[in-house]
């Protein structure tokens, strides 16, 4: 996993350039080591009375699958959607999963609850669904990188039979870590239009170009290092030693996928090995791992992707106080950064929406309150 997104795999220099050829490679030892303008606020609430991670999830009022095509491949998505009520004015809200080695709807879960069951001005349904790849979607073995996953967005958001489908065309996106990117990504490009993003602990770099750099020589290790992933027998071996394992869960959640390392419970680690252990577990990671699914390369385009859509879409940066190092330098370089409407800083560390749900909730349906406030006003 990443500590750019959800888990690291902390491998050295030294590790990485062993991997000349599969046959000789010795397993690197796992240290789990215009709208409305509000800039650079804190959050109000007090992270000593944050709710935190919430034991059990609740159900979803409807979960199904969703085709989508890559490489002339069908590939069936999961979705889940919350909701209490149909009617006009109901928000529609598509949540997006951060991606890791086990990304998966149930981070969102309780943010969506809490939102749907919300009787304010602003009423919301939410709709949340798993990456190609990841969680509970089909696993095939294509060739993932950021344009695929680009492109899924691409398709869901715009596809008339999508499930996030509605008639006014009106779609408030919330994503976490990479998925956050991606989404800016799309919007920038005016492939997809959504009416409102936010963007909970964005990051666009994966683990290792983000600690080890992407110079000619280490993308030659990176790409040895995928392949050796994605290899038949050898690469689930590699995968199972690297990554699913409970006890590697559980010391990477505790290190910093969660803050609080109190709030990791079994149960999250038990659902997370149990992804792991799904047919195909290993393709996305192998990509992720090695930068393939960076969205953008340097901080200067993560930047600029927020500034192209100054003045066009609102868009809520939400960091946390206790992301990793790099992580958070990454998400502070936004405080005050163009095109970014409202910036936050909530408890937690690389997944507040799952660990701090209730007061992640509780800054975005504020900031949903805003933005739609600001827009009957221009209107």
């Amino acid at each position: 996993m990443a500590r750019s997104a959800a888990f690291f795999l902390p491998l050295t220099a030294a590790s990485l350039s062993q991997l000349s050829s599969p046959s000789r490679t010795r397993l690197p030892a796992l240290r789990m080591a215009k709208p409305l303008r509000v800039r650079c606020v804190s959050s109000s609430l007090d992270s000593s009375k944050s709710s935190s991670v919430l034991e059990k999830p609740p159900a979803p009022s409807k979960t199904g699958m969703w085709q989508c095509t890559f490489e002339g491949n069908a590939v069936n998505v999961y979705y889940e959607k919350h909701e209490q009520e149909t009617g006009e004015n109901v928000k529609n809200i598509l949540m997006i999963p951060t991606i890791s080695d086990v990304s998966t709807v149930e981070e969102w879960r309780s943010v969506a609850k809490d939102l749907v069951a919300r009787e304010g001005e602003v009423r919301c349904r939410a709709t949340i669904v798993d990456w190609p790849g990841l969680g509970y979607s089909d696993r095939p073995s294509l060739n993932y990188n950021a344009d695929v996953m680009e492109n899924f967005l691409v398709q869901l958001m715009n596809a008339p039979d999508s499930p996030v489908a509605s008639s006014d065309g009106d779609l408030i996106v919330f994503g976490g870590g990479h998925a956050a990117t991606l989404a800016l990504r799309a919007a920038g490009k005016d492939l997809v239009r959504p009416s409102v993003i936010a963007a909970v602990a964005p990051t666009w770099a994966g683990p290792l170009p983000i600690v080890f750099g992407r110079g000619s020589d280490m993308e030659a290790r990176y790409g040895l290092l995928r392949g050796t992933l994605r290899a038949p027998a050898f690469g689930w071996m590699m995968y199972n030693v690297l990554v699913s394992n409970e006890k590697a869960i559980q010391s990477q959640y505790k290190s910093h996928v969660y803050a609080n390392p109190d709030n990791v419970t079994p149960s999250i680690v038990e659902s997370r090995y149990a992804l792991t252990k799904r047919k195909g577990a290993r393709y996305v990671p192998a990509a992720f791992l090695t930068g393939l699914l960076d969205p953008v390369k340097s901080r200067e385009e993560f930047l600029q992707l927020f500034a192209a859509l100054d003045g066009k879409i609102p868009i809520l940066v939400v960091s946390t106080s206790s992301s990793p190092k790099r992580s958070k330098a990454e998400m502070d370089a936004l405080r005050g950064a163009k095109g970014v409407t409202k910036f936050v800083e909530v408890p937690g560390a690389l997944l507040p929406q799952e660990e701090y749900p209730l007061t992640v909730a509780e800054e975005l349906y504020v900031f949903l309150q805003e933005a739609f406030a600001s827009k009957s006003e221009i209107a």
